[in-house]
């Protein structure tokens, strides 16, 4: 079952900046104890002027149970705001990519990266305790190439909590029959997904074809590439929570439920 609410243990982080900045020096001490010059996990967060979220972020992450050693990398798209002094301040690894595009950033965060396993994470999404070791735990299988999750809206216009559970019900079965009867790859979100590093590099990074996304091109390489599988992680324990402002790119909530529908209207009948 999928949350009515947004759970506590994510609310405690959708704080404003200002309330988050108070607490700065305890974001950055947590992160500092997840913290190895040698990690076993690199969380690669890009971020183009997102001062008003990225503590969101990196406090949640700061929160996270993994007993497994963590770096952070916020990578900076040409922010003009706080973005890169915010999440030093915190704790995190802050690089720059000057070359504006989620490709380019996503790039530039896994070069930079040097633990075993790259988690993508997004400057707008709130994580759960849990969600390390859930994301990684299907990687320690050599049949996996590729992990990707499961996620909830965090409401910012307005809408209330319940009503999106209509869009992220009908997004779960458009997931479905991609997985059985299209192409799995397009369930993958950059903002909640993992592979082994050296994998990624040797596909040659998050590079992609016109038309088609960065992220879930990545999973296409990775499987043809190595012959693995793409396992998703449905744990409740391992939702994340991201803004609503990707259903605003689908052009609202009832647009993006209707192209859903259509989407699957004939395969399903």
């Amino acid at each position: 079952m999928r949350p009515i609410s947004i759970p506590a243990n994510i609310q405690k982080h959708n704080q404003s900046k200002e309330v988050l900045q108070s607490g700065i020096a305890a974001i950055r001490a947590q992160l500092q104890k997840l913290y190895s010059p040698t990690p076993e996990v690199s969380i690669v967060i890009p971020a183009y002027n997102e001062a008003e979220n990225i503590l969101k972020t990196l406090s949640s992450l700061a929160a996270s149970t993994t007993r497994k050693s963590v770096e952070i990398i916020v990578v900076n798209n040409n922010s003009k705001d706080e973005t890169e002094a915010l999440s030093t301040s915190a704790g995190a690894t802050c690089i720059t990519e000057t070359t504006q595009g989620i490709t380019p950033a996503r790039n530039a965060g896994l070069r930079r990266a040097t633990g075993k396993y790259v988690l993508n994470a997004d400057a707008d999404t709130i994580y759960p305790p849990d969600w390390v070791d859930r994301m990684l735990e299907p990687l320690h299988h050599d049949g996996t190439g590729m992990v990707y999750g499961t996620f909830s809206f965090l409401p910012t216009t307005g809408i209330p909590r319940p009503i999106f559970l209509a869009y992220e019900y009908v997004s779960d079965v458009s997931k479905w029959i991609n997985k059985r009867f299209r192409e799995e790859a397009v369930n993958i979100y950059g903002f909640n997904s993992a592979f082994r590093r050296t994998e990624g590099l040797a596909v040659d990074c998050f590079n992609h074809p016109p038309g088609t996304n960065e992220d879930g091109w990545l999973g296409v390489k990775l499987r043809e590439k190595f012959r693995k599988k793409f396992c998703q992680v449905t744990h409740p324990t391992a939702i994340v929570w991201t803004t609503d402002r990707r259903i605003q790119l689908d052009g609202g909530l009832l647009i993006g439920i209707m192209k859903r529908v259509r989407r699957h209207a004939s395969m399903l009948g």
